[in-house]
């Protein structure tokens, strides 16, 4: 307990600690600073630490399993996205990125389902989860666009 104490931080907290990082660095040209990042940011979070506590032991390596790689996977494929070259790869991870949105709603469903989590936990992560699939909807629909103004 008292190890984890000494590493609990608030997210906002942490986003600053990576914001800082970035100073004397072109801060504009890294994933960090997408808004599509920052809400996956938070679903994470939300089903690293409020979900995945809630969940029995026998759901250890199968629904808390999926949970998680899920939800890594959404930032994962923002950032990898960010750092290709082609216009079209980008795409296709944030594409993966939403993909894995969808996974979670259908995890965060099951959950409720299964009374691992009550009415307000479920509503909660649904919010967060279409306030990132809105955004990441957006970003993918601006780099389409970006896209094709480049193909010109």
């Amino acid at each position: 307990m008292e190890n984890k104490d000494r590493h609990e931080t608030n997210e906002d907290d942490n986003l600053k600690i990576i914001e800082e990082t970035l100073i004397g660095y072109n801060s504009a040209k890294d994933f960090t600073t997408l808004d599509a990042w920052k809400k996956a940011r938070k679903v994470k979070l939300f089903f690293y630490k409020e979900v995945i506590p809630l969940l029995p032991n026998e759901e250890k390596y199968d629904l808390a399993s999926q949970i998680r790689r899920s939800s890594i996977s959404i930032t994962h494929n923002i950032a990898e996205g960010y750092g290709r070259f082609h216009f079209k790869e980008s795409i296709q991870l944030y594409r993966v990125s939403r993909g894995s949105l969808y996974e979670l709603k259908d995890d965060i469903i099951s959950c409720l389902d299964l009374n691992y989590i009550n009415k307000d936990l479920f509503i909660r992560g649904i919010v967060l989860i279409e306030d990132a699939k809105v955004t990441l909807n957006g970003y993918i629909k601006y780099t389409q666009n970006q896209k094709k103004k480049y193909e010109k």
